[in-house]
């Protein structure tokens, strides 16, 4: 068999089903039409979905007329190929000995698939309703105080693979190297809007204003926001916790009692904000091809992250229920995160500012400055009320 140029970057660890590492099938169509034929746990162990989800994912695709079967493989298998490849993070080597092609083969069908998926990947990505989520309208902590809220914005290190002349852009604040990705999220595992491929070591509200002034942009309702963290600035669309207050605390996952309004409303944000952790955690498991660095050109790299992100909503539409989703559904406990000596947080805080001011003018982030008072005072006298009614 031939040998592609993925193998000839070096030797990488290889996570294959327990099912296939003690013996192989004869030929790729053959195991394709083992895993779609026999019990649906083996689709969503191989292909990370269910049988009728791979299956309209296939008729879309070919529909669309950006796939089409060739005299040796069907797109049920090219599909196949790709999901194995992006949901056990293996390299060709390893697929070529499961499907038998040669490394070439492999590749393109790889490549083919990942675009015709960047071809409808928008789509998949629906901007926030004007309503109020369900997740905040039914929970008394964050309703009436968050009713303007759409979701939450976070930033994510993905690893990446980039040559030697290109790394010290790509090497974030703790030495590795990564992209750094923007990804808007609702409150039921939905991905909004991603933004991938920047450096990372760029800082993640450089990103944002790079989301919010682009072409195909990060788009944020009239009078609605998404929830930040200390990262970004408390600026238009954005609500940010306060500076200098505990965010991530052991005691906000019991016995929590709040000193003031900015701490009960810190706590609150980040119950609220947690949101980005569960899908970022749903995602990674479906998908830990994003765990590591693949052998891949950079802009490639960038098309995972997006096609990744874009299947990920596909089927949450198409089964809400899955089994990742549910596992990632509940809320996972917070991580503490140690305050920063004063002088820092200072520092932190007027370097985000003077990088909001690109965004906003003083006196728009002088009316969120407010709402975010508004909100925590409001927050505030109802918790003392009800502490006084006990």
């Amino acid at each position: 068999m031939e040998s592609s140029d993925d193998e000839k970057e070096g030797v990488f660890e290889n996570y294959m089903p327990k099912e296939l590492s003690h013996s192989f099938a004869s030929n790729g169509r053959k195991f394709v039409d083992e895993v779609l034929n026999g019990p649906n746990e083996r689709c969503l162990d191989n292909f990370r979905m269910d049988k009728h989800i791979f299956y309209k994912l296939c008729d879309i695709l070919q529909a669309k007329g950006l796939l089409r079967h060739t005299n040796r493989i069907k797109i049920e298998e090219q599909i196949a190929i790709f999901m194995f490849i992006i949901g056990h993070n293996l390299r060709t080597r390893a697929v070529q000995e499961l499907f038998r092609y040669s490394g070439e083969t492999i590749s393109r069908h790889f490549n083919n698939v990942l675009n015709a998926v960047m071809a409808i990947s928008l789509d998949f990505f629906q901007p926030p309703g004007s309503g109020v989520p369900p997740e905040i309208l039914e929970d008394p902590r964050f309703y009436p105080y968050f009713k303007d809220c759409v979701g939450a914005v976070d930033g994510i290190h993905i690893p990446v693979m980039v040559g030697v002349d290109e790394q010290g852009p790509f090497r974030n604040k703790n030495g590795f190297l990564s992209q750094n990705v923007l990804a808007a999220c609702s409150f039921d595992m939905k991905f909004h809007y991603v933004l991938a491929g920047w450096e990372g070591s760029a800082a993640d509200l450089r990103v944002l204003i790079s989301a919010l002034t682009r072409r195909n942009k990060l788009q944020v309702p009239e009078g609605k926001y998404y929830l930040v963290d200390t990262k970004y600035a408390n600026m238009p669309g954005f609500i940010a916790p306060y500076a200098g207050v505990p965010y991530h605390s052991n005691d906000y996952a019991s016995g929590f009692h709040p000193q003031d309004a900015k701490e009960l409303f810190n706590h609150r944000h980040s119950l609220l904000r947690n949101a980005t952790d569960r899908i970022l955690g749903a995602l990674k498991a479906r998908f830990p091809i994003l765990m590591s660095a693949p052998p891949y050109p950079l802009q490639t790299q960038v098309k995972l992250v997006v096609a990744a992100c874009a299947i990920h909503n596909y089927i949450r539409k198409e089964k809400p229920d899955d089994w990742i989703f549910k596992k990632y559904e509940q809320e996972i406990g917070l991580q503490m995160e140690d305050s920063s000596p004063p002088l820092e947080i200072e520092q932190q805080v007027m370097h985000v500012e003077a990088q909001a001011l690109e965004v906003a003018l003083p006196e728009q982030l002088e009316i969120t400055s407010q709402l975010r008072d508004s909100i925590a005072d409001e927050m505030w006298n109802d918790y003392i009320r009800d502490l006084s009614s006990m």
